[in-house]
C-alpha cells in the first residue's frame, strides 16, 4: 500500500470496535444457531470500483477469529470490473457471517470514496493541480475517508480543527483586515499552516502579502480564476472550492490553479456493492 498507509492500526482497531459492538450487542442470536465449523467463500465486486479498506475489511474478521485466513486477489488501490472475486477466505462458520456486514460496510464505504476521487483525479490529469478532500466526512470516520481519498489518488487538506489555522470572512472581519488577522494567526500559532480565504482579487492581493500557507479563492468566475494565478505567480498555491462537479473540475484545473477541494468526495458517498458468499470461489 505504498503512497497511502493507512492510520495506525490502534485506529483502524477502534473503528471496527465500535462497529462490531453497533452491530452484534449481546450476540449474534441467528449465528448461534450454526455449526462453528471451518468455512470458506469469497467477496464479489457487482459493479466498477477502485478498492479501499482492505485493512478494516481484515480487522473485523479477526477480531472475532484470529486465526481466520484472507487472501486478497487484488490490491488496495486497484480498479476492478464488476464480477470481480476481490478476495477468498477461510474461517469459523459464526466469526465470518457475524462480522459478515461491518466487514462490507467498510469496503463498500471506503471503496466509494476512492472511486469518486478517482474519477476527479483522471479528470485533471496533465494539468498540474491537485485533488483535496475536506472534512465533510461521515462521523467517526474521517481517518478512513482520508485515507481513501489517497487511495484513490487525491491529497488530504487539514485532518481536522486543530492541525492548519483557516481564516475566513467572520473571522476577518472580527479582526478588522486580513493583514490583522493573518498577524494574530501567526503570533498565536507560528508553526502551523495558516490559509486564508478570499472573496475577490482585491482581497487575493491582501492575502498575497501575508506569506500565507495557501489562498483559498471562494466563488470566483474562470477568467479571475486565471487572474489570481496570473497574480500569485507561483508564490503562494491557491485553492479552488465550494460547487465543483465532476463536469467542470478539468475547465477549473486548466486555469493554473493549485489545488481543488472537493467536499463531494467524502459526503456524497454512493457505496459499492459488494457481496460475500460462503462456498468455493466462482474463479477457484
Amino acid at each position: 500500500m505504498s503512497g497511502f498507509a493507512p492510520p495506525a492500526q490502534a485506529a483502524i482497531d477502534s473503528d471496527v470496535a465500535r462497529a462490531l459492538a453497533e452491530d452484534i450487542g449481546t450476540g449474534d442470536v441467528t449465528a448461534s444457531l450454526l455449526v462453528d465449523a471451518t468455512q470458506s467463500g469469497y467477496v464479489v465486486a457487482k459493479e466498477s470500483a477502485v478498492i479501499a479498506g482492505r485493512p478494516w475489511f481484515d480487522a473485523c474478521f479477526l477480531a472475532l477469529d484470529p486465526a481466520l485466513r484472507i487472501h486478497w486477489q487484488v490490491a488496495e488501490g486497484e480498479r476492478v470490473a464488476p464480477h470481480t472475486v476481490v478476495c477468498t477466505f477461510e474461517g469459523r462458520t459464526r466469526a465470518l457471517v457475524s462480522a459478515e456486514r461491518c466487514a462490507l460496510n467498510f469496503l463498500q464505504t471506503l471503496s466509494a470514496t476512492a472511486t469518486r476521487t478517482a474519477d476527479y483525479v483522471a479528470a485533471i490529469a496533465g494539468t498540474g493541480a491537485r485533488i483535496l478532500d475536506t472534512r465533510k466526512t461521515l462521523p467517526g470516520l474521517r481517518l478512513a475517508q482520508k485515507y481513501a481519498v489517497r487511495v484513490g489518488g487525491g491529497s488530504n487538506h487539514r485532518i481536522g480543527l486543530y492541525d492548519a489555522l483557516m481564516l475566513k470572512e467572520n473571522h476577518i472581519h472580527a479582526a478588522g483586515s486580513i493583514a490583522a488577522a493573518a498577524a494574530q494567526a501567526k503570533a498565536r500559532y507560528p508553526a502551523l499552516p495558516l490559509i486564508i480565504e478570499v472573496e475577490n482579487l482585491d482581497e487575493l492581493d491582501q492575502a498575497l502579502a501575508t506569506a500565507c500557507t495557501r489562498i483559498l479563492i471562494d466563488d470566483f468566475s474562470l477568467d479571475d480564476m486565471r487572474e489570481a494565478v496570473r497574480r500569485a505567480a507561483g508564490r503562494i498555491p491557491l485553492e479552488v472550492s465550494g460547487g465543483v462537479e465532476l463536469a467542470r473540475v478539468r475547465e477549473i484545473a486548466e486555469t493554473g490553479i493549485d489545488c481543488i477541494s472537493i467536499g463531494a468526495l467524502t459526503k456524497h458517498v454512493q457505496a459499492v456493492d459488494f457481496s460475500m458468499r460462503l462456498g468455493a470461489s466462482p474463479t477457484a
